[in-house]
């Protein structure tokens, strides 16, 4: 199957898989509105240890989701943003995990997840793809001008790092919309149109890599880890959640405990496209099991073009085939860099999370926030790309 336009999977050159709209703009109404009103004061009120009863008293009813077929789009995702949130802040913004979601935040959640092809709890979407805005609307999407638009403590290490991770989808976008000519270029034997778009690629790559490194100027590992951390774990292989999570008033679910895996960045859909235009393959294992999981927490779209271009990229037989040194230089410049951007978020996991003094049920150091040994996994497939360098 040929690669569409970017348009097709809800991406663009601009912003990659970032949402295509302001969501700074996006306006809910009526109960909608109500509820990210709730939502907002988060920071305010997450302090407080009454976070559950505020939810409960402040949310409107259940019956909510019965108006949701009005909603377009853009407010449906929007929608899903504030309620992924107060999920969260729901189940890990106490001491102890409850055993169930109540309905004012179970129905809704569940329904809006199924409008949009998500699971129900805060997804890398929610937290990081429809949840930025622009401060110039004319300006670049870049660290000097986005803010984050839900919070769950609010504060300058959070909102770093979620917008990090928004100026490097968006950079990406520029590597993503070279796939389909790439893949065009295979196809017609072009081997200087490929290595032409490769190189151009690498210092697409370069860029990504340098907004990576500038995580630790603002977002200090103690803060990550005490602060931000301790609200993005999901309920599936979590020892504070071991039999999953009740969602009340859910009758697909016939009141039976539900695990779902937390926010990652291993949900970005990012490095899967590069593995599957590179040929990158990962060993079978469970860390390999874990990985083919993570491809349902993203949206349809991007989970369609991650699909279309493992199935349509010939790239590395190709270049193999050539035996051109120059195309294989250029070929493994870029295997190189997204090996280095694994390794980056390697060592970014043991500062930040492994080396951490203090873990806690829920938030322990030895486990993602996915539910995985995330310090194994993460050498293996960075070792494994890193295999996948060709003989010059």
């Amino acid at each position: 199957m040929p690669i569409q336009s970017l348009d097709a999977y809800d991406m663009s050159a601009e912003r990659g898989f970032l949402c295509r709209y302001d969501a700074g703009a996006v306006v809910l109404d009526e109960d909608w509105l109500l509820a990210s009103e709730v939502a907002m004061t988060l920071p305010q009120v997450m302090p407080s240890g009454q976070v559950r009863t505020f939810l409960e008293e402040e949310l409107p009813g259940g019956d909510i989701v019965d108006d949701l077929p009005r909603l377009n789009d853009q407010q449906a995702r929007m929608a899903m943003v504030h309620y992924s949130f107060m999920v969260q802040a729901y189940v890990w913004g106490e001491p102890d995990a409850p055993t169930s979601l109540p309905e004012v935040l179970a129905r809704p959640m569940v329904a809006l997840a199924d409008r949009l092809g998500q699971q129900p709890l805060l997804p890398y979407t929610g937290y990081v793809l429809d949840n930025w805005s622009m401060i110039d609307p004319d300006g670049p999407i870049d660290l000097s001008n986005t803010y984050m638009i839900q919070n769950f403590l609010s504060g300058l290490d959070e909102a770093w790092f979620v917008l990090v991770h928004v100026a490097i989808e968006a950079r990406a976008g520029a590597a993503l919309d070279a796939f389909g000519r790439i893949v065009a270029h295979v196809e017609a034997g072009n081997a200087a149109g490929v290595q032409a778009e490769l190189e151009a690629m690498a210092e697409v790559w370069k860029d990504i890599n340098g907004i990576f490194d500038r995580m630790p100027e603002a977002c200090d590992p103690y803060i990550y880890f005490e602060r931000v951390r301790p609200y993005i774990h999901g309920w599936k292989d979590n020892p504070a959640l071991p039999n999953g999570l009740i969602y009340e008033g859910v009758e697909k679910y016939n009141g039976q405990p539900q695990a779902f895996r937390g926010q990652t960045g291993s949900q970005s859909s990012i490095v899967p496209s590069m593995d599957a235009l590179l040929g990158v393959g990962h060993a079978a294992d469970p860390l390999k099991a874990y990985l083919d999981e993570l491809h349902i927490y993203r949206p349809p779209g991007h989970r369609r073009f991650i699909e279309d271009v493992r199935a349509s990229s010939n790239l590395r037989a190709f270049v193999s085939e050539q035996g051109n040194p120059d195309l294989t230089q250029a070929y493994n410049a870029i295997v190189q860099a997204v090996a280095d951007f694994r390794s980056r978020h390697l060592e970014y996991a043991a500062s930040y999370i492994n080396k951490q003094n203090r873990g806690a049920t829920g938030n322990d150091v030895e486990v993602g926030t996915g539910g995985t040994p995330f310090m194994k996994y993460l050498k293996k497939h960075r070792d494994e790309t890193r295999e996948r360098l060709l003989a010059v």
